[in-house]
């Protein structure tokens, strides 16, 4: 319920040129408030409206407050919250979010090993309903309530403010690794003008005497020890890991990748340091990008000799495999990661839409487009694979042995530098690569600094360059230990158990908390308030029981085999898997924590304290004519 709007006149009482406190709320002074219509029915303007009532409901928190100022109800003028510049930067950050270098090795390596055709069954019943569900749901809540990932929970369920922190916790863990794989490809990209891929032949200075090129047109015989040029590369001159004995000696710091990440972070930092408005627009390229050179590799791909032999290997099923637990396991978690709830970052992209943004249509184009990408990458990969397999005169399966960034690295970087042409399509690669990194990047910081900025206002809030230069130069120091001769396997280390099991806690939790203590009504209304229509029983009945059924699942299989970690010729000490679970806990941890402070230092009984600390403390703020009135 509200209270009828309070005049021009009696909001113009204020001592002129002055700012009135009461109750430590700041009052400003009218001239400088928001103007009220005189019709306070006006409900929900249309997005086509104009003027200052679009303005304020697309932009403003012009809130009615109580507070008296000279004996009168006064309006108190909230700062106004940045919003996108268009429709379509909104769009394309979040695709640029969604595809990043996953969509291009993960996905067709675990297609393949899936059962190739036979695995977009249950990758197909995992994002139905699992993972676009919970898309949407994090889109609604971030453009509904308009905060950042810690301070939205004010206004859901406080007690669970917890899951903010951790969040923020986990994407400065995904920053100091994910960025030394754009290193990597950044010295690729840098290493690809010349005349000649330094990739391609065994006469370099970092060559061993098993280095073999059967591309080279004398006959050469593959033995048990041999090595390609590409492997060598990058193994020897980029991350140097033969200086290294493991995690036990990392060796010391390649001056190289330390200049690149120093760049990537250069560029990271002026596109994200003014908000959505400068990042949205850099999106236009990181984002677009990477479709165009897509397409440019998958018609050089399907022209090359064997390409069929990929496709084949690819797509071929195997219906055997659906009866296998570990198929539907990998397929639930690969739309996860690849659609990336839990990391903040939509709650943070959504929070700058304007209020009556159609955010169900944005969370099924998007989802959509980021698996098509997926899918599509995997004809642009694996028709590279069988021209690598008619070259060697080997089965796909032995050339689709290497996994992970080895299989951009070694296996596709070989293919390209014994094309035509190779110097120009390593150089577009690479720079696909770097695009693709660039705008999930900028996702993942965006997630901490609205988190921080929206927490903390009064410490922030006019300073985010400040806090942005801050952010990003901690993320660079805590990169540091994965620039090391020995940072391969750190960075395995942290992919494995750093985010997993983590980001699929978070994200159980924060499903349990919007749809069993916040209230599934309560939420499909503020959908209603949004978009004029509540979801239907098919979205309700995700929420409530299957997508956090679909994250349990995933998560109770993670922990009952984690993975046995092996990088090259290295398997990883038995230490390893209790230093991951440390560093995966590290961040969850602060869940139970503010659990335990919230009960601690709110007053009365336990029951009292309980009800508290699950009651919504902050009202939401809904366009109500032209201000925005509190939600009660």
């Amino acid at each position: 319920e509200t209270e009828p709007l309070t005049s021009k006149k009696e909001v113009s009482d204020c001592s002129k040129g002055e700012d009135c406190k009461e109750n430590g709320l700041l009052v400003r002074n009218p001239k400088s408030a928001l103007r009220l219509v005189e019709d306070g029915n006006k409900v929900h303007p249309s997005q086509g409206d104009k003027g200052e009532a679009a303005q304020i409901s697309n932009g403003y928190s012009g809130v009615q407050s109580s507070v008296a100022c000279n004996g009168e109800q006064q309006l108190m003028e909230l700062e106004d919250r940045e919003t996108w510049s268009k429709k379509i930067d909104f769009l394309l950050s979040v695709i640029g979010y969604a595809v990043d270098l996953g969509n291009v090795w993960r996905f067709p390596y675990i297609c393949y090993q899936n059962g190739g055709g036979a695995f977009l069954i249950p990758y197909t019943i995992m994002a139905i309903f699992g993972g676009i569900p919970l898309f949407y749901m994090e889109l609604a809540l971030g453009q509904y309530h308009r905060n950042g990932c810690i301070s939205i929970w004010r206004k859901i369920c406080p007690i669970f403010k917890g899951i903010g922190f951790a969040i923020c916790i986990i994407d400065l863990y995904v920053a100091s690794y994910y960025n030394t794989i754009m290193a990597w490809a950044f010295y690729y990209l840098i290493s690809s003008f010349t005349a000649e891929l330094p990739w391609t032949s065994c006469t370099n200075p970092w060559n061993t005497g098993n280095c073999t090129n059967y591309f080279s047109k004398d006959n050469v015989s593959w033995s048990l020890h041999s090595t390609s040029p590409a492997e060598e590369f990058y193994t020897r001159q980029v991350l140097q890991v033969h200086r290294s004995n493991g995690l036990d000696d990392l060796g010391g710091i390649s001056w190289q990748l330390t200049l690149c990440l120093l760049l990537i972070f250069t560029i990271v930092y002026f596109s994200i340091w003014k908000g959505v408005k400068t990042s949205g627009k850099v999106v236009w390229v990181t984002a677009t990008f990477p479709y165009i050179i897509l397409f440019v590799l998958l018609v050089r791909g399907a022209t090359l000799p064997g390409a069929w032999r990929g496709v084949l290997y690819y797509l071929k099923p195997d219906w055997q495999k659906l009866l296998a637990t570990e198929v539907w396991v990998d397929a639930a978690a690969q739309i996860f990661f690849s659609l990336g709830p839990g990391f903040g970052v939509l709650l943070a992209y959504a929070s700058y839409n304007k209020f009556h943004n159609n955010c169900y249509q944005d969370a099924l184009v998007t989802s959509t487009v980021n698996c098509l990408t997926s899918f599509v990458s995997g004809f642009v990969i694996f028709t590279v694979l069988g021209y690598m397999a008619e070259m060697r005169n080997e089965d796909v399966s032995e050339v689709a042995k290497d996994t992970g960034p080895s299989l951009l690295f070694i296996t596709y970087a070989e293919a390209i530098a014994n094309m035509p042409a190779s110097t120009f399509f390593a150089i577009i690669f690479f720079l696909m690569l770097l695009t693709l990194g660039l705008d999930s990047t900028f996702a993942g910081l965006e997630g901490v600094i609205t988190g921080v900025l929206d927490e903390f206002p009064h410490v922030w809030g006019k300073r985010r360059e400040l806090f942005v230069l801050g952010l990003t130069i901690i993320c660079f120091l805590g990169s540091l230990a994965t620039l090391t001769f020995g940072g391969a396997y750190v960075v395995k280390l942290f992919e494995e158990y750093a985010t997993g099991p983590a980001v699929l806690t978070v994200v159980f939790l924060e499903a349990v908390a919007v749809s069993w203590f916040y209230g599934i009504t309560q939420f499909c209304n503020d959908v209603k308030e949004m978009l004029g229509s509540a979801p239907g029983w098919y979205w309700r009945v995700c929420w409530v029981a299957i997508s956090p059924l679909f994250l349990l699942f995933v998560t109770c299989s993670f922990l009952s085999s984690p993975p046995e970690l092996r990088l090259f010729d290295y398997d990883y000490p038995y230490w390893t898997t209790a230093v991951g679970y440390c560093i995966g806990t590290s961040s969850i941890i602060f869940i139970p924590i503010y659990m335990v402070y919230r009960l601690v230092i709110t007053p009365g009984t336990l029951k009292e304290r309980i009800l508290k600390s699950i009651t919504p403390e902050t009202a939401t703020e809904i366009p109500f004519g032209d201000i925005r009135m509190n939600a009660v």
